[in-house]
């Protein structure tokens, strides 16, 4: 599987930006999906998760309520959605994929698949 994230950039405080990752997989939809984000300095963290048929949805406490995931199974798409957006959101953020016969998502995925990073940069 690979992942190709896009739609980072440079945003104000309160701002909002929507992340896009485009999945090359013989079939999307056998894969849960997530987001993660690695801020300068600190470790990669959990940001938001989605079930293979978009179903179910988990979110990290920092940005539930202000970010959310989709996907688009018949594109191969997965989205986050991030609206007001805060400096301490500034990371560059990335597209995984997890192999698996689960239906729903109950907690963070664990990834067999990474993307590239797309930087997301908040001024405060």
């Amino acid at each position: 599987v690979q992942l190709q994230a896009s739609g980072g950039g440079l945003v104000q405080t309160g701002g909002s930006l929507r992340l896009s990752c485009a999945a090359s997989a013989r079939t999307f939809n056998d894969y849960n999906m997530g987001w993660f984000r690695q801020a300068p300095g600190k470790e990669r963290e959990f940001v938001a998760a989605i079930s293979r048929s978009g179903g179910t949805t988990y979110y990290a406490d920092s940005v539930k309520g202000r970010f959310t995931i989709s996907r688009d199974n018949a594109k191969d798409m997965v989205y986050l959605q991030m609206n007001v957006l805060k400096p301490e959101d500034t990371a560059v953020y990335y597209c995984a994929a997890q192999a698996t016969s689960r239906v729903r998502v109950g907690g963070p995925i664990r990834p067999d698949y990474w993307g590239q990073g797309t930087q997301v940069t908040v001024s405060s």
